[in-house]
Order: C-alpha cells, then sequence, then structure tokens
C-alpha cells in the first residue's frame, strides 16, 4: 500500500475510533455488572479485540467527560499496590443514553453495509 494510501487508512480508522468510544465504553461498563477501574476496562477491550485495543490512554479522557456528563458515576479507592485507582460504574441515565446510542449505532451500521454490499471487493 502506498504512503497516501496507508496514510488515509490511518485518517479513516482514527475518525472510526473516535466516534465510537463512547458507546463501546458505555456498552462495557453496563455488561461488566460492578464498577471497573480504567485498567481493566482496557483489558477487556482488548479481550475483545476490538478497534481500542492498546489504546488504554485515549480511555481516560473519555471516561471523564462521560462522567462529567452524567453517564457514569466514578469513585476514588486506594490500591495496596500502587495509586489509588479510579472506578467507574454506568448510570441509569448512561444505559439510556447507551440504548439510544446502540439503535443509532445498529442503523447507521446497516445503512452503510447496505451501500458496502454492491461495491466490489
Amino acid at each position: 500500500m502506498s504512503d497516501a494510501r496507508t496514510h488515509l487508512l490511518k485518517k479513516f480508522e482514527k475518525e472510526l475510533a473516535s466516534g465510537t468510544v463512547s458507546l463501546v465504553l458505555l456498552a462495557v461498563l453496563a455488561q461488566a455488572g460492578e464498577p471497573l477501574y480504567g485498567y481493566l476496562i482496557a483489558k477487556r477491550l482488548e479481550d475483545s479485540r476490538g478497534v481500542l485495543a492498546g489504546k488504554q490512554s485515549t480511555l481516560y479522557p473519555v471516561l471523564r467527560n462521560l462522567d462529567a456528563a452524567g453517564l457514569l458515576e466514578s469513585r476514588v479507592e486506594p490500591s495496596v499496590s500502587g495509586p489509588p485507582r479510579r472506578y467507574y460504574q454506568i448510570t441509569d441515565v448512561g444505559r439510556e443514553v447507551l440504548d439510544a446510542w446502540s439503535a443509532t449505532w445498529r442503523d447507521t451500521r446497516d445503512s452503510v453495509d447496505s451501500v458496502l454490499g454492491g461495491t466490489p471487493q
């Protein structure tokens, strides 16, 4: 692949990931059923081999934004093996927003898949 194509692919991947990070983080926390701290969230993303695997540093600003928006709650707890850890848990409002965003994601995915279905590979 040429340098220009590689650059365009990286740009597209970055834009696509930035648009889905909040959705994925809410889903991970909704599925967890318990509060998780950043490393555990990143580990679950890695285990799923999703678009965010290996990008732990990009999670924290998004987690803070979701917390500030009232979609998550957080609390800091001391850790015996290092600095204190901030635990995140989805709120009821966060679950409602997750449902709405998930429906929008599915509609968008279906629409894009419909168009791409006619595109030769």
